[in-house]
């Protein structure tokens, strides 16, 4: 092999070597990228699980205070009730009773409500700073809490009927649910009439 063939050998050899360089260099770079996206959205979506969970502990609590309320009401509360003007721990069972003024307007948008009443659910513990209680069980951030309205007497003529709005929150402040039914209580006495 003479002198020129063998220069151009290399020439070409170079060439090769710079194009496997800047080729592997791209496949670097593309691998980098894919790697910081995967962590990336594994982040949003521990974020998203976060909320998730948050949220339905929010719904648990609104829940738990809307079945305390119809479970009084089920076992003789009820009637046709008095003003509530604040909110008071339903706790202590001879504080609840019904409210004869309707839940204010925009209600949702005030949690807790300004009148009604609060409840606390067994191994529930409330923090403002939110974290983490001695059991592991997560803080809430408010207690939740219920309002009873009478809504009259059923089509039947025998029932009472009853809205109960109920309201909970996570951990935070920006998780919040409200829940409502309507609920029926039917005497077990029933009048006979025209004795």
């Amino acid at each position: 092999m003479n002198a020129r063939a063998c220069s151009r050998y290399r020439a070409g050899t170079r060439r090769e070597a710079g194009f496997i360089m800047v080729t592997g260099m791209l496949f670097l770079v593309v691998l980098t990228l894919l790697g910081l996206a995967m962590f990336r959205s594994t982040g949003v979506m521990d974020r998203i699980s976060g909320n998730s969970r948050d949220k339905q502990r929010s719904f648990e609590a609104a829940q738990s205070a809307l079945q305390y309320a119809e479970f009084w009401l089920a076992n003789g509360g009820g009637g046709v009730g008095s003003a509530c003007s604040t909110l008071a721990s339903g706790d202590t069972v001879i504080n609840i009773h019904v409210c004869s003024n309707a839940l204010a307007s925009g209600y949702q948008s005030t949690v807790p409500f300004p009148a009604g009443f609060t409840y606390t659910p067994p191994n529930l513990s409330v923090s403002l700073n939110a974290g983490t209680v001695a059991g592991g069980d997560a803080n809430y951030h408010i207690l939740p809490g219920f309002y009873i309205e009478n809504l009259g007497i059923a089509p039947n003529g025998i029932s009472s009927v009853y809205q109960v709005t109920a309201y909970g929150e996570g951990g935070s402040v920006d998780t919040v649910s409200v829940v409502r039914s309507v609920y029926q209580v039917t005497p077990s006495v029933k009048p006979l009439g025209g004795l």
